[in-house]
């Protein structure tokens, strides 16, 4: 098994130069990385070429206890990438993994948690009371972003000044998960919160002699405000207005099934998001299905009732 590492490099070279987002990249890099140090774990060591299926069934089990179905199944889809790679390559014979099946799995079994209209409201209140002048002109926008567009939260990490157009009122969305950008309307109110944190993130690096830094975001430092940084400042005022919040990507379901109720297209909902299949924007509609409202609402028994029946 002193191969594996050099297999495994030679693997994520040629998986990369699919066009793999280098979020995925690394992520399948990792899954890849236990399942080699498992092996070289193993006593007597196997052979690269040695490894069968009883022995991916004992790692299966193990690596998979107690896991998620969803997460199951990702695991097994990256083991059985890297076993096709490892038939083409002549180092197995055959893939024992494509015919492991992994757990059956419905897109509908965990409907998206959102945040109602009225906890909404209370959290736009707290963000108005939040801490300093500047700090809620910066968590006003940045919620903004994450209910008016429904950024996940590393794009808003990921946002530049540069990025905010406001003549043309767009913000450019980088596509460090889906590899691909997105240039996005932006709504006049979140366009004004945007506007009115500028000046305070202007004078505060200013203060701070850090004037050359690009992120729209910033924290006290004067540096790039973080994933963790944005999550610890929502849900501190999530819990002062009493408000159940579990993750913030709350706000971008909210966000989905908000706008399918008030009847936008599922596709653009698709593009908003940045989702790469419809399929996973049609979850929202578990929540919210305008079309299935209005079908039930044209049923001839609704002409039945006005009748005298009752």
């Amino acid at each position: 098994m002193r191969r594996w590492d050099g297999v495994v490099d030679r693997y994520m070279e040629e998986y990369a130069g699919r066009g793999i987002t280098a979020v995925r990249v690394e992520e399948v890099r990792r899954e890849l990385g236990r399942w080699g140090l498992w092996l070289k774990a193993r006593r007597p060591r196997p052979r690269l070429e040695e490894v069968d299926a009883p022995l991916i069934i004992q790692y299966v089990r193990e690596r998979t206890s107690f896991r998620a179905k969803a997460t199951v199944s990702g695991i097994m889809s990256t083991m059985r990438g890297m076993g096709d790679w490892l038939v083409r390559e002549d180092y197995w014979t055959a893939n024992p993994l494509k015919w492991l099946k992994g757990p059956k799995l419905n897109p509908f079994a965990r409907s998206p948690k959102r945040i109602d209209t009225r906890g909404m409201q209370k959290l736009w209140e707290g963000a108005v009371t939040a801490g300093r002048l500047p700090q809620r002109y910066q968590w006003l926008a940045i919620m903004s972003l994450l209910y008016g567009l429904g950024l996940r939260r590393g794009e808003i990490e990921g946002l530049d000044v540069e990025d905010w157009n406001r003549d043309e009122g767009t913000i450019v969305v980088d596509g460090r998960k889906t590899g691909q950008e997105r240039c996005l309307a932006v709504a006049e109110l979140v366009a004004c919160c945007l506007d009115s944190y500028l000046p305070h993130r202007q004078n505060h690096i200013e203060q701070l002699g850090v004037t050359q830094q690009s992120a729209f975001f910033v924290n006290r430092y004067g540096q790039r405000l973080k994933g963790p940084g944005i999550s610890q400042g929502i849900h501190r005022i999530a819990r002062r207005m009493n408000v159940p919040l579990v993750s913030l990507h709350q706000f971008r379901h909210t966000c989905a099934s908000d706008l399918l109720e008030a009847g936008t297209r599922l596709p653009e909902v698709q593009r908003m998001l940045g989702h790469q299949t419809i399929s996973t924007t049609v979850r929202y509609l578990h929540l919210s299905d305008p079309l299935r409202r209005a079908a039930v609402e044209r049923h001839p028994i609704n002409d039945w009732l006005e009748g005298d029946i009752l």
